[in-house]
Parts: structure tokens; C-alpha cells; sequence
């Protein structure tokens, strides 16, 4: 059944049926019942295509991914990301266009699909100090989202979700000290990474809280894998000195710095503590009744829906306001920690 057949249905105008169907406040609550009513009734679908060009817009979000992050996209944390934003598009009826492009070529995949109006706003992941992306964005008009933030840049405004990276491991961090831990490792991600810097501040402002001095050599900065958290930790645990805790960015991490630890013949929570981070996927649940890993909890999932939620806000209005929405996070206790061990 098409717009017109139901029209003629119900006796009334194409425009008021139409109306009635996206929410028009002038249709009056009774046209309005009726109309979606014989419209369920007669698995009315409207024409998607015809609504997005009378609207102006292609229903479409998009997200450009670099070559050198081609990786994200089989990467637990982004796919629990893009579930939570896809609840969102779902429910808007939006559809979302991955985009992978070689690095150099970010800046004219923007352009490109700006001017070709191939999608209605974008969600910039993985954002750097002071990124260029988000002045490209300001600058070519086109709807933006960051998940995280671009702590240098200063003179622009721009919509935002975070989680509070530097409370996060400062807070760890000061676990590890109370417990009595004086020698504690940090396996970050890439520090030209706005969250990777601002956890190690975190990390550092809890080392100075402890009267510690930070030790260069116990903290690493790479991509975020298990292979990661497996070697940095056989490395440090054949040092004379070794640490007596570990703070790593990623469960991804903690799954190789468990192996390590495992095949040293030592046991985490006695004779080595670690707090793992984003611990909540989908796909790697930390323990089922109980948590494993004692841990820094947020839900990228939310962060997902929150991003999807504020484009879609700034889509239908691009004079809206930025938002900014800074996403607090939990310590979970496991059982992954516990006083430092006497040497």
C-alpha cells in the first residue's frame, strides 16, 4: 500500500495522512490515532527514499576509519560502541556507512562524502591531541560527534562523550598505593591518544598523592592487544626488581599479562596485583556471578547510544548547542589485587 491508497482510505489528504505519520503537531491527536492505526493495519511502509529527499537528508550516519586503525573494527570495545549507537539509528531509522581509507587520504574522505551529501553527520573515533579532523568538521559544516575529546584544542566548541580517563586511574592508582604497592607498572595505550595522556596523568597525580616518583621504565604506551600485555610482563617480571602491580587500558591487555603471570608460576592477587580497564563487553564478560579482574568499569555500549542520541539531536537542528557528556567510571573489586607482596 502506498501514501496515496491510504489517503484515499481514510477520506483524507496526502499531506495530512503524512503528517499524521512523522509527528506534525498541528494534526490533532484523534487524526493522528487513526491514521497509525489503519497504517498497522495495512502494513503501511513509507517511502523512506522520497522522505529523505523532501527532508533533505540521507537517513545515513558515517564513520571513517584509517587504514592504520583498520584493526577497531574487529576490536571488541568498537564493535560494543557500534552496538550501542546502532540501537540508536535503529530507532531514528538510520543506517551508517563504514568508510576505511588510507591515512593520508582522512582529510579528502571527509570532503568527499561532505559534498557528496552521502551521509548526514559523522562520529569521529580515536581523536589525538589537538586533531585536525574536528577543525575540518567545523570548518566544511558537516553534523560531528567526538567519542573522547582533543584536550588542545581550545578555540573551537564541538559534542562530545568521554569517559574520565584521568579520575579513573588516578583513583586505581591509588588503590595499588593503599594496598601498599610502591613499584606499579602502567601498560597504556598510544600516547598521542587524548584518553592514553589523560591516564597517565591520572597515574601520575596518584604516584605524587603517594609521595612516589614515577619510574619511565615500568610504563608502556602501544596499540592495545594481548600480545601487548604478554610481553611487557615477561619482560618486567625477569627485571631484579620487579613491579608488584600492574595498571593496564584494556581487559585485552590483562588477558596477556594473566598468561605471563600464569606461566611465571606466580599468582595474581598475591604475588602480583593488576586492574584491568573496560571490563563490561560484550564479548569478554570479566567472571559471570563474580568479577575476575579487579577493575575500572564504563560502558562503551552507552557511550555508543549517547553519541547516536546527541548526533541525531544535532542533525535535526544544527543550531543546537554542543553537548558535552563526561562518563564516570566504577572500581570493580576482583580478585586480581591485594597487598603488596614482601620481597
Amino acid at each position: 500500500m502506498n501514501l496515496k491508497e491510504l489517503s484515499d482510505l481514510l477520506g483524507l489528504s496526502q499531506t495530512t495522512v503524512s503528517r499524521a505519520l512523522n509527528g506534525y503537531p498541528e494534526v490533532s491527536e484523534k487524526t493522528r490515532e487513526k491514521v497509525l492505526k489503519a497504517a498497522q493495519k495495512h502494513n503501511y511502509a513509507p517511502n523512506t527514499r522520497a522522505r529523505s529527499l523532501a527532508l533533505g537528508r540521507n537517513h545515513m550516519v558515517g564513520h571513517v576509519i584509517p587504514l592504520s586503525t583498520e584493526h577497531e573494527m574487529v576490536n571488541p570495545v568498537f564493535a560494543d560502541f557500534i552496538a550501542g549507537a546502532s540501537e540508536i539509528y535503529s530507532r531514528e531509522n538510520y543506517d551508517m556507512l563504514l568508510t576505511v581509507v588510507p591515512d593520508p587520504n582522512e582529510e579528502e574522505a571527509y570532503r568527499k562524502i561532505a559534498s557528496k551529501r552521502s551521509v548526514d553527520g559523522v562520529i569521529v573515533h580515536g581523536p589525538s591531541e589537538n586533531d585536525p579532523r574536528i577543525k575540518l568538521l567545523t570548518e566544511i559544516g558537516m553534523p560531528f560527534v567526538v567519542h573522547g575529546r582533543s584536550g588542545a584544542v581550545t578555540d573551537q566548541d564541538y559534542s562530545w562523550v568521554d569517559m574520565d580517563s584521568r579520575r579513573a586511574f588516578e583513583r586505581a592508582t591509588r588503590f595499588l598505593t593503599d594496598l601498599g604497592h610502591t613499584r606499579i607498572a602502567l601498560l597504556n595505550g598510544l600516547e598521542h591518544m587524548d584518553f592514553a595522556i589523560k591516564r597517565r596523568e591520572g597515574y601520575r597525580s596518584a604516584l605524587e598523592t603517594a609521595g612516589l616518583a614515577e619510574d619511565e621504565s615500568l610504563c608502556f604506551s602501544t596499540e592495545m592487544t594481548e600480545m601487548y600485555g604478554y610481553s611487557a610482563t615477561s619482560a618486567l617480571l625477569e627485571r631484579e626488581n620487579p613491579p608488584t602491580a600492574l595498571l593496564v587500558s584494556s581487559i585485552i591487555i590483562g588477558l596477556g599479562v594473566r598468561r605471563a603471570v600464569h606461566e611465571a608460576g606466580l599468582k595474581l592477587g598475591q604475588d602480583i596485583s593488576l586492574i584491568v580497564h573496560d571490563d563490561d563487553l560484550s564479548y569478554i564478560r570479566n567472571g559471570t556471578s563474580e568479577p575476575i579482574y579487579t577493575a575500572t568499569r564504563s560502558s562503551v555500549r552507552l557511550a555508543g547510544r549517547t553519541c547516536a542520541e546527541i548526533l541525531m539531536e544535532q542533525i535535526a537542528n544544527p543550531d543546537r548547542p554542543s553537548r558535552h557528556v563526561l562518563l564516570d567510571t566504577d572500581l570493580i573489586i576482583g580478585h586480581t589485587t591485594g597487598p603488596a607482596p614482601k620481597r
